[in-house]
């Protein structure tokens, strides 16, 4: 990505204050790191909760990685009144504050967006929430499932064989949330630009995983007035296609589509088959289709097919098992996954940032903190001497 007039990251000489923990609120500031933002992380004592789950070496798990790379690390006790009084000189001069603290929880120890704001007029607060900020469920304590549960997700995407409501096995809600944050705070820093003034942002996880699962799988709920005829859900009839040695994902709604996939597979008659006129037909028939193609595939070679429908113009994909992803040639063309050297943890493979800046200078993957591993610096670019810094030490106000 070098190139002959490289331009700087796009958000480097922001500063952002992460006060928030697990994965939304550390992901959408994670986002604003990799973008070139200076991300301070601040934790407590016993640290984020995602530095114990999942494979970890000491304090580092796979999981805090990902999501907290590029950020510095301070530990801070916000109950003592020397932890807070830095917390405040972090906030006075940063331009960007994360949390995700319950409702009211961060006003009870002093740092209310009304009360941050009066001293730092400039500063986007971004107040992440599990339901809203008040509200029946406000005061509920939540996590990705139970937002699953209520946003519908777990009765949209149900268990093929009993109907049943499902939890999807990633922490989908919680991510929806940090990509919804991170651009909200853009949008807030461009309106800064014009303005000169910072403002609360409001949101919370429930609304961000409805915006996200409405615009297909609740489409039969949309219209209150006019009443069409409702229609099968969204992917109703796809499934996965199992070949001898794998499985791949196709779908061929277009007509050519169709078409290419009945040729390849050498059924071409099948253009011609009423069932199968119009991508309506197709999805009323589909089982019909798949009794006629499915023993077809299921003699097939993965890579074979999907290289022969790939080049035939049809949108097809193999199934790539977890511990192969690496091994996928588009993801190596892409450099999608990087292996960062940590000098007391070895190679540590995570996924790049996915937005991709060509004019942007490459620069060496960022390494993700330990507990409390940049405070004596960070309180030192505030100003405290070596006896004030060694003082809160001892104290226990920082660590």
């Amino acid at each position: 990505m070098h190139t002959e007039t490289s331009m700087q990251a796009p958000l480097k000489g922001i500063k952002v204050v992460d006060l928030s923990a697990v994965v939304s609120g550390p992901m959408a500031a994670g986002i604003l790191a990799d973008q070139g933002a200076d991300v301070i992380k601040v934790e407590t004592q016993g640290g984020d909760l995602t530095r114990v789950i999942g494979p970890t070496v000491g304090d580092l798990t796979a999981l805090f990685i990902s999501i907290n790379r590029g950020k510095r690390c301070i530990v801070l006790d916000l109950k003592q009144a020397e932890g807070a009084r830095v917390l405040r000189d972090l906030i006075a001069s940063a331009d960007v504050l994360v949390e995700n603290f319950r409702p009211g929880a961060l006003a009870r120890l002093g740092f209310s967006y009304e009360a941050v704001a009066a001293y730092n007029p400039r500063l986007v607060y971004l107040s992440i929430s599990g339901f809203g900020q008040s509200g029946p469920f406000a005061n509920y304590r939540v996590y990705d499932p139970v937002i699953q549960a209520v946003s519908g997700f777990a009765d949209a995407h149900p268990d093929v064989a009993t109907g049943e409501p499902k939890l999807l096995q990633t922490l989908l809600c919680d991510k929806i949330t940090a990509l919804t944050a991170s651009q909200a705070i853009c949008a807030a820093l461009h309106a800064r630009a014009t303005t000169g003034q910072g403002q609360k942002i409001e949101l919370s996880m429930l609304d961000a995983a409805v915006s996200f699962l409405w615009p297909e799988a609740l489409y039969n709920h949309s219209f209150l007035d006019a009443k069409p005829p409702v229609v099968p859900e969204f992917g109703a009839s796809q499934r996965l296609w199992q070949c001898h040695d794998g499985w791949f994902a196709m779908i061929t709604p277009q007509d050519d589509e169709f078409m290419a996939m009945c040729r390849v597979l050498g059924k071409p008659e099948l253009k011609d088959d009423p069932r199968f006129a119009t991508i309506l037909l197709r999805r009323d028939h589909h089982h019909a289709l798949r009794d006629i193609l499915d023993p077809l595939v299921l003699k097939e070679s993965v890579h074979d097919v999907v290289a022969r429908l790939g080049a035939a113009g049809v949108p097809v994909g193999k199934v790539n098992e977890k511990k192969d992803l690496a091994m996928d040639p588009q993801i190596q063309h892409n450099h999608t996954l990087t292996d960062t050297v940590y000098p007391d943890v070895g190679r540590v493979r995570s996924p790049r940032a996915a937005a991709v800046f060509p004019a942007v200078q490459e620069t060496p993957a960022p390494l993700a903190g330990h507990l409390g591993e940049h405070t004596r610096t960070i309180l030192q670019e505030l100003g405290r001497s070596t006896e004030q810094v060694d003082a809160l030490y001892a104290s226990g106000a920082v660590r």
